[in-house]
């Protein structure tokens, strides 16, 4: 029987972190655990930082973003002396079990410290980029796309008062799931993710059509793409279209933050109660996620290893949905 186990939230911070926290601190305590809440991820373990976690500690927390562990990405995690201070902690806290929720570098930590350190690791998928196998959805996801719709929503309506082009970015380094779906729930005319070539020769022949038959016209950048960000595209844009008054709106930060939605909430509920019950059950080295309402449990390689595949047929969704 597990009496003791800790919980770090680490890399990106994301809406509904806060909800999974308590759902896997309320798990504990129901099953007569102690938990303790380590403070900016990794380098809380490092630096030995934590909360001695109870119920009423993460009362009220469901509706807020971010995390009240805090989080940070830790380059000290990456050394062999960051690596031993972790174990060492560890051990002189009497942490029998480790809940990891972070994305897809957390996970990767994940797989080192269980090379080192002798406990069951679980993890939650907490990353608004929703690129992780093994889930449907990820912690932050749903919010950080309502999020960015409500945004070109608003930029959509100055946008036809005068005639201009915007281009959008959205967050996405290495994937396009926040882009191409708040393209197509936006109504945007176009959409560059990271995964989808794009030649520009099409995009500003598609362009050159608008003048006559849209009003506003929104092009929606994931900040990974290989045309370089929304000012490289407008720049293009530009370059071909000079009659065309263009703008520039990068979204940024307020993508990770803000209220998790209701389906953020309960995901994460769900999540943090399984990792718990997993934990219980014997299972290590593991991401617990939903797919197709049904939890499953992804061997942390398998998650890191292998991002979301881009559904082809949005791509066509919104080719002909903007024509």
């Amino acid at each position: 029987m597990i009496k003791k186990i800790g919980i770090l939230t680490s890399g990106g911070d994301a809406p509904g972190m806060n909800a999974c926290i308590r759902a896997i601190t309320r798990t504990a305590i129901y099953n007569n655990m102690e938990v303790l809440g380590f403070i900016r991820g990794y380098e809380g373990l490092i630096d030995n930082k934590f909360l001695e976690l109870k119920r009423e500690s993460v009362s009220g927390i469901i509706q807020k973003g971010g995390t009240i562990l805090k989080t940070a990405r830790s380059e000290r995690f990456r050394t062999d002396e960051g690596m031993q201070f972790a174990v060492n902690h560890l051990k002189e806290n009497n942490i029998e079990a480790l809940v990891v929720i972070g994305g897809d570098g957390s996970f990767r930590g994940a797989i080192e410290l269980s090379k080192h350190a002798n406990i069951p690791i679980v993890g939650c998928a907490g990353t608004i980029d929703n690129d992780l196998v093994g889930t449907d959805f990820t912690i932050g996801y749903d919010t950080a796309i309502n999020t960015a719709i409500e945004a070109i929503d608003k930029i959509r309506d100055t946008a036809e008062s005068h005639d201009r082009i915007f281009v959008v970015e959205v967050m996405g380094r290495d994937a396009g799931l926040i882009a191409i779906r708040s393209a197509i729930a936006s109504g945007a005319e176009a959409v560059l993710v990271p995964e989808i070539k794009q030649d520009t020769d099409d995009l500003i022949k598609k362009i050159k059509n608008w003048r006559s038959t849209k009003s506003s016209k929104i092009i929606v950048v994931a900040e990974g793409d290989e045309s370089g960000g929304a000012y490289k595209v407008a720049d293009i844009v530009k370059q071909h279209n000079p009659e065309f008054d263009v703008r520039v709106s990068v979204l940024g930060h307020i993508q990770r933050g803000g209220n998790p939605s209701c389906m953020e909430r309960v995901n994460a509920s769900i999540v943090g109660f399984n990792a718990v019950k997993a934990l219980l059950n014997g299972k290590s080295g593991e991401m617990i996620g939903i797919v197709n309402k049904q939890i499953t449990f992804t061997p942390f390689e398998k998650a890191v290893k292998h991002h979301q595949k881009l559904n082809k047929d949005l791509e066509e969704l919104i080719e002909v949905l903007s024509s």
